[in-house]
């Protein structure tokens, strides 16, 4: 979809199940990484931008140019509720693609939260609305809005192909981005790695017990 597209209208692609998610975002993305095989795994950078930020829920893709966040605004009015939109920004951390009022926005229109290959800002308000953003950077500097972008449509993230409607799940370790079509054996794979991860941690707690 172009820059010039009438966003006004609702962007219409396959979401998963909203269980299917749901059973994603109970688990660490870590665990969720491991059962890819390290592989869908957001560049490192990318960090919640206040602690305890979680994120969970199906992809709106958006493509900006560098600092500039007119595509941002155009997803606010054509995304659907419980998305997380999903911004590919070029790794720029020159300008802040968003902060407290798209934000605020953001929670009118009922939006599970913001992936972002580049900066924001109001990190503290953002915290404070309980709005999950995860970004490469902060800056106070503000962006451009003079495009050109696009929404919906195929994009890099931090290194990982992400397709409209693939999951995102982002947690105190990063982001992970599970394709849509592997969803459900993805997240069965990721149960299994966490309940036999928290076996052996129990494991090695009770040998600790007994040998002090």
């Amino acid at each position: 979809m172009s820059s010039t597209a009438d966003t006004t209208t609702v962007v219409d692609f396959e979401r998963p199940a909203p269980e299917l998610i749901a059973r994603l975002a109970a688990l660490p993305a870590a665990n969720i990484g491991d059962a890819m095989e390290r592989l869908g795994v957001a560049d490192s950078a990318i960090q919640a931008i206040w602690p305890g930020a979680r994120l969970a829920g199906p992809a709106f893709t958006v493509w900006v140019a560098a600092g500039d966040n007119q595509g941002i605004h155009a997803s606010l009015a054509a995304a659907s509720p419980g998305d997380v939109v999903v911004v590919s920004g070029g790794g720029d951390t020159s300008r802040a693609l968003l902060g407290e009022l798209i934000g605020e926005r953001a929670i009118s229109a009922g939006l599970a939260g913001f992936a972002l290959d580049g900066a924001a800002r109001d990190a503290e308000v953002l915290g404070e609305i309980g709005l999950p953003v995860f970004a490469k950077a902060t800056s106070p500097a503000g962006p451009y809005k003079n495009g050109p972008f696009r929404i919906a449509v195929p994009i890099a993230f931090g290194g990982v192909p992400v397709l409209p409607g693939d999951i995102i799940v982002g947690d105190s370790d990063g982001v992970v981005v599970v394709p849509r079509g592997r969803a459900d054996e993805i997240a069965a794979a990721a149960e299994a790695v966490f309940a036999d991860e928290a076996e052996r941690r129990a494991r090695i707690i009770g040998d600790r017990a007994a040998n002090s």
